[in-house]
C-alpha cells in the first residue's frame, strides 16, 4: 500500500490532539527511536506523539487511518526484533507517558495499569502489599504493554507461566480508532473468541494496548535459590527433565557456562559465588513455609547429586542470593560489551532437546569460527543464544551471521522447536517464521491481520507481513 507522507498540515492536527508540547517532527525527534535493543534495525519515524490518555490514542488512531498514515506504537524500546521500529515512517505512538497504575483491587486480586507503567514498578507496588505478580522477564525496565504484546515469559514460566497467564483484561485502540474493552476481572471465559488472546503477543499489529487488568497471586513467604555445578552443560541439561518429573516444581531452573559467567563477573565488577565448573544449573524455590521449600530443594538436590553434580551451594541469605541473580540479569549486557555487535536467537525446543541444541551451537562456533555465547531457561526449553561479530568485516559478519541463523533454525526445526519463545518475530526474524510456519500458518495470520487492519496501517511490516 502507498502510505501518505506526513506533512506540516498533519502535525498540526496532532498538535491540536496531543498537545504542542507532545509532538515531535523531523530532525525534533530523538535518534533513539530509530531503533530498539537490536540495533540492527534503523528507521526513524516521520512525527513522534505522546499520548496521555486512551481519547488522545483513538483520536491519533482515527486521523491517521482516514489519511493512511502508518502508526507504530512503542514502549521502552527494550526489544530485540526491530519490532517497535517505524519501519514504513508515519507516527510513532509513544506509550510510555501513559504511566499509571489505575486500580488495586485485593478482592478479585487484580491490577489495572496504563500502557507505561514499568514491571519493574509493578513488582514493587505489589511486593509492598504481599502480593505477587509471576511473569519475569530480564528486562525489568520494559513496559508492561511490551510484555504484552511480545507475551514476555522470563525466569519464572517454569512454574506460573508467561504474561497471557497474568493478562484478565484489555482495553484496546483498533486500527480505525474504535476504543475496545476486551476480558475483565472475570476468572473464567467462555464467551466466543479470545480476542485477548489475540492480542497478546501480536507485538502491536492488531491493536495499542491502553489499559490492562493484570491477575495477581498472594506473595510466596519463602525464597531460596541452589547454585549446581558440574562437570559438563550436557550432564547439567540432561537432569532437568529428572527434576520435572519429580514434581518438586522449581520456580526457575536457569542453565549457564563458565564463559558467561566470567563475562558478568568483569562487566559488573563483582565475584560470583563459583566460577571453577564448566556448567551450572541455578534453581529458584518458592512457598509459603520453609518446610514446604526445604522438602523441595532437598529432593532436587539428591538428584542433581545422583546425576553427577559437583556440589549443591545453597542460597539461604538475601545478598548471597542478590550476587547470583544479579549476574544473572547482567548476562545479557556482559555479553553485549564483550563485542562491536551481536545477533540474538530465541528459540524454544521441547525440554529434552536443550542439551542437543546447546551442544549444536558448540559445533557452529568451530564450523565459522565465530564465538557463540549461550544462557536461557532449562526450565521451559527457552534458549538465548547470541552471536558476536568481533573483529568481522561488515561483509563477512552478515554473510557468517546468515548461514549461523539459518543452521540454527533449521535445528530448532528438526528437533520440533519454534522461533521465538518471548521476544517475538517483529521485523527481524520474519524470513524464519516463514521457514518454520509455512504457508497455511501465515497465511491465517495475514487474514486475521486484515480483519483487524485492513488498511495495514498498524505496525506494518512485522511478524507476518
Amino acid at each position: 500500500m502507498a502510505y501518505k507522507k506526513v506533512d506540516a498540515k498533519d502535525v498540526e492536527v496532532l498538535k491540536a490532539i496531543c498537545g504542542e508540547d507532545r509532538v515531535f517532527f523531523g530532525e525534533e525527534i530523538n535518534e533513539d527511536f530509530g531503533r530498539d535493543e537490536l540495533a540492527e534495525v534503523k528507521c526513524m519515524p516521520e512525527v513522534l506523539v505522546e499520548p496521555l490518555s486512551t481519547q488522545m490514542v483513538s483520536e491519533v488512531m482515527k486521523y491517521a487511518y482516514e489519511n493512511d498514515i502508518p502508526v507504530t506504537p512503542r514502549g521502552q524500546g527494550t526489544g530485540l526484533v526491530g519490532s517497535s521500529v517505524a519501519i514504513h515512517g508515519g507516527i510513532m505512538v509513544n506509550m510510555s507517558k501513559m504511566n499509571k497504575i489505575l486500580e488495586l483491587d485485593e478482592e478479585n486480586l487484580t491490577l489495572t495499569v496504563e500502557p507505561g507503567v514499568l514491571l519493574m514498578e509493578i513488582s514493587k507496588f505489589v511486593e509492598e502489599r504481599d502480593l505477587f505478580y509471576p511473569p519475569d522477564p530480564g528486562e525489568k525496565s520494559a513496559t508492561i504493554a511490551g510484555n504484552i504484546n511480545t507475551n514476555a515469559g522470563g525466569m519464572r514460566a517454569v512454574k506460573y507461566g508467561v504474561t497471557r497467564d497474568y493478562v484478565r483484561g484489555l482495553e484496546v485502540v483498533l486500527p480505525n480508532g474504535e476504543i475496545m474493552e476486551i476480558g475483565g476481572k472475570v476468572v473464567k471465559n467462555s464467551s466466543g473468541y479470545s480476542f485477548k488472546d489475540l492480542i497478546v503477543g501480536s507485538e502491536g499489529t492488531l491493536g495499542i494496548v491502553t489499559k490492562a487488568i493484570l491477575r495477581l497471586l498472594p506473595l510466596p513467604k519463602k525464597t531460596l535459590s541452589l547454585l549446581i555445578p558440574f562437570e559438563n552443560l550436557e550432564t547439567a541439561i540432561e537432569t532437568v527433565p529428572k527434576i520435572i518429573k519429580s514434581k518438586a516444581i522449581p520456580t526457575a531452573i536457569e542453565f549457564m557456562v563458565r564463559d558467561t559467567i566470567i563475562a558478568a563477573e568483569e562487566f559488573l565488577g563483582k565475584q560470583f559465588p563459583d566460577n571453577s565448573s564448566n556448567a551450572y544449573l541455578l534453581l529458584t524455590f518458592d512457598g509459603n513455609s520453609k518446610e514446604e521449600v526445604e522438602k523441595a530443594y532437598e529432593t532436587v538436590a539428591h538428584i542433581c547429586l545422583e546425576e553427577g553434580a559437583l556440589d549443591v551451594y545453597i542460597s539461604e541469605t538475601q545478598e548471597r542470593q542478590e550476587a547470583i541473580w544479579s549476574a544473572r540479569g547482567a548476562f545479557l549486557e556482559a555479553i553485549k560489551s564483550s563485542t562491536t555487535e551481536m545477533d540474538e536467537c530465541d528459540v524454544v525446543v521441547p525440554r529434552n532437546k536443550v542439551a542437543e541444541f546447546i551442544k549444536y551451537t558448540d559445533e557452529l562456533q568451530h564450523q565459522f569460527n565465530i564465538r557463540i555465547r549461550s544462557f536461557g531457561h532449562a526450565g521451559d526449553g527457552n534458549l538465548h543464544v547470541y552471536i558476536l561479530r568481533d573483529a568481522l568485516s561488515e561483509e563477512a559478519w552478515k554473510k557468517t551471521l546468515q548461514d549461523v541463523m539459518d543452521c540454527m533454525y533449521n535445528k530448532a526445526r528438526d528437533l520440533r522447536g519454534q522461533v521465538s519463545g518471548e521476544h517475538g518475530i517483529g521485523f527481524a526474524k520474519k524470513g524464519f517464521l516463514k521457514e518454520s510456519l509455512g504457508g497455511n500458518h501465515l497465511a491465517l495470520m495475514r487474514g486475521i491481520k486484515s480483519v483487524f487492519d485492513p488498511k495495514n496501517l498498524l505496525n506494518p511490516g512485522k511478524i507476518c507481513q
